[in-house]
């Protein structure tokens, strides 16, 4: 099975390219709400992806020494979705809420994506 930090570091940087489209797509089209809404959600969603893999690396440590092992985040991936809404319910005029919604899922996307490109590969 392959490394979780190597695993990441495709994740972030497939995160990075599209956050560049997004911001391309902010700057030079008419449609700056729903590009913002992307840009939002892609990166609560980056920082998903980091607590994510940092809780794992402390889950798959402690199962290694026979500790306790914690939660896995779920609270924070929820809470940064919630604090997403909330900040598009403060400005409806600059952001588009469907969009930060799949921005939110946009790390999911990636993980999916990049399971069935590296499945073809091998």
């Amino acid at each position: 099975m392959e490394n979780l930090s190597q695993m990441s570091k495709r994740y972030y940087k497939y995160i990075f390219f599209l956050m560049s489209i997004y911001v391309l797509g902010w700057g030079f089209t008419a449609y700056q709400p729903i590009f913002l809404g992307l840009i939002l959600g892609t990166t609560l969603s980056l920082y998903n992806l980091i607590v994510m893999v940092r809780k794992s690396n402390r889950f798959s440590k402690a199962v290694e020494e026979g500790k306790r092992v914690g939660s896995l985040g779920t609270f924070s991936r929820l809470a940064s979705g919630a604090l997403a809404v909330l900040i598009v319910l403060e400005f409806p005029d600059h952001l588009h809420l469907v969009s930060t919604v799949l921005g939110l899922m946009t790390i999911y996307i990636v993980i999916m994506i990049d399971f069935f490109l590296q499945n073809l590969r091998k």
